[in-house]
């Protein structure tokens, strides 16, 4: 994860796709919390470029219809998506702040 640079294609589809996305998903897959702490962290001003580049880059990868195992298949479809959250997540989380989990807890109320 560490080796993901910034990518502005990969900033572009987040900003165009993850909410169509994760309001679709939002009940039936477990990271979702996480993914959207992600996004906020992502798009806080405040957040060095390289964990906007991994937070961009996991999350261009939960949006994109096409990844490793197809999300049709509810049981198996987000396991490979749920990897890529949990780890770009992990490895941004000294930049996941407070103000950015309270806003993803917002978004489920």
């Amino acid at each position: 994860m560490d080796s993901i640079q910034y990518s502005k294609e990969n900033e572009e589809l987040v900003k165009s796709g993850f909410w169509a996305k994760t309001k679709k998903f939002a009940g039936k897959v477990p990271f979702t919390r996480d993914a959207v702490a992600m996004y906020y962290c992502a798009m806080d001003a405040r957040t060095p470029l390289w964990a906007k580049g991994i937070a961009f880059g996991a999350l261009a990868y939960f949006i994109t219809p096409i990844d490793a195992i197809p999300d049709a298949l509810i049981a198996m479809g987000f396991t490979d998506d749920a990897a890529v959250i949990m780890a770009g997540f992990r490895a941004i989380s000294s930049q996941v702040k407070d103000e950015h989990l309270d806003k993803a807890e917002m978004f489920f109320k």
